[in-house]
């Protein structure tokens, strides 16, 4: 393939992965933005290996069969409520890749013109690496706290914040010494400055509680993007860095945004994080100090007799894998001229988007998913709240309790409601590891067991 007919595929690529992102903003428009997206890659991939650069096709079609072979497999047997886990290991794939490729460009006998083009290739590979070191073990230990296997507390060690910036300008001065030593001095910089890396994306993540996991996700994708923008520039590959550039500047803004919906300072959700205490609810919280128990019946009655019912789904809907008959339950309803909706919050489950995209699977109608802004001021003047699964992002000492660590946090104001009815398997706290005093107000009534099993028993009774 000529150099021109490449760049053309390049640009062709870079406008379809530009459309697959504008799409990809509405919910309406998501599956097409998927397909452009899906279209983008397929025009890189295959104008790639047709490219002068590639020569060794029988490795490259091995490796393509091995990793699609991985992949067709995962997308198989990865469930919804995976997802999240699944998205930061994918992250930590690009930024080990980032890292293995700054290396072994390091490594390459390549030649340069002048001083300062060799200077500016060494830039290129030292932030590489450096970032995709951190976008690495950052994702591997987001993993760990999504799955369950590494707590959701926030590792607190003394002096945090030094040892972060004690990294930061050791890897600068490694960088600085790295670009002018002679070459093999200059791996074992390399070398230490991306165990330093690896470190730095341990910490940082291991210190941010678990209220903040989504926008650390969505940060890691950032972190993602730029390291593939560096490896861009190591490869001098126009459309690696124009694609690395999109999902580094994309993620950063879905993170600001995320944090603007928490009332949450964006720099210290990646320096720090929820959690850091769990806190019970306090004597002037008003109401019963225990909750009042219902059941499936009594809620599907009250369902019945509702004119208005507003749906806060959370992630224990996830994990049941309730939302099919959610749906169900929402249909029957609309039936019978129910104002039926949902309420969505910025962050609710593991993942920006969770409980959209679990609600779209279950052919909910996008015109009644709500989110949280557009929604809470109709919450008093309806009759059911329904929350399912859900736990910080309906917390009232959000509002309410200063002494509280998500205190001043935007959440839906489920309590004010004629009546709110909480699905949970229990009284555990949520994510962020804080006490719920919604779970005790006089209007609000607990329907323990798994959400599933509780909205089959109401569709059941409904059904009646």
């Amino acid at each position: 393939m000529s150099e021109g007919v490449l760049t053309a595929a390049y640009i062709g690529a870079s406008i379809l992965f530009i459309l697959s992102l504008s799409g990809l903003s509405n919910q309406e428009t998501a599956q097409r933005g998927n397909w452009f997206g899906i279209i983008g890659m397929a025009v890189a991939v295959l104008a790639t290996i047709a490219s002068e650069s590639v020569t060794n096709y029988g490795i490259l079609i091995a490796v393509i069969v091995v990793g699609g072979g991985i992949g067709l497999m995962l997308a198989k047997r990865v469930e919804m409520t995976e997802m999240p886990e699944l998205v930061a290991v994918l992250h930590s794939f690009v930024g080990l890749a980032a890292v293995l490729v700054g290396i072994s460009s390091f490594l390459g006998a390549e030649t340069f013109n002048t001083v300062a083009e060799k200077v500016i290739h060494e830039v290129e590979i030292f932030l590489g690496v450096f970032i995709g070191g951190v976008t690495f073990t950052g994702s591997v230990i987001a993993f760990g706290k999504l799955r369950g296997s590494i707590s959701s507390k926030p590792l607190m060690l003394p002096g945090k914040h030094i040892l972060n910036s004690g990294i930061v300008v050791a890897s600068v001065v490694l960088g600085v010494m790295f670009a002018s030593a002679e070459h093999d001095n200059a791996l074992t910089f390399l070398v230490i400055m991306t165990g330093l890396s690896f470190l730095l994306g341990i910490h940082l993540v291991m210190g941010i509680g678990g209220a903040d996991m989504p926008v650390v996700v969505s940060m890691l994708n950032s972190y993602s993007g730029w390291a593939a923008a560096a490896t861009g520039f190591m490869l001098s590959n126009d459309l690696l860095i124009v694609v690395g550039a999109l999902v580094g500047s994309s993620g950063a803004i879905l993170s600001y945004i995320m944090c603007r919906a928490m009332n949450r300072s964006f720099v210290s959700v990646i320096l720090g994080g929820f959690g850091q205490t769990a806190v019970k609810a306090t004597a002037g919280d008003e109401g019963p100090k225990e909750t009042i128990a219902t059941t499936a019946d009594d809620v599907a009655d009250m369902l019945n007799d509702a004119t208005s019912v507003i749906i806060v789904p959370g992630y224990g809907m996830a994990v049941a894998q309730a939302q099919n008959t959610v749906y169900e339950i929402t249909r029957f309803l609309r039936e019978k001229k129910v104002n039926v909706r949902f309420g969505i919050h910025p962050v609710a489950g593991r993942l920006p988007g969770h409980m959209n995209v679990l609600l779209a699977e279950a052919k909910v109608p996008y015109d009644i998913v709500m989110e949280m802004d557009e929604i809470n001021d109709d919450m008093e003047d309806t009759d059911v709240v329904l929350v399912i699964g859900a736990n910080d992002i309906v917390n009232p000492g959000a509002n309410e309790d200063p002494s509280s660590p998500i205190y001043g946090m935007p959440v839906l104001e489920v309590w004010k409601g004629k009546t709110t009815v909480v699905l949970k398997r229990g009284m555990a706290t949520g994510y962020a590891g804080v006490d719920n005093p919604l779970f005790y107000k006089e209007n609000t009534r607990m329907l323990f067991g798994d959400a599933h099993d509780s909205m089959t028993a109401v569709l059941s009774h409904l059904k009646k």
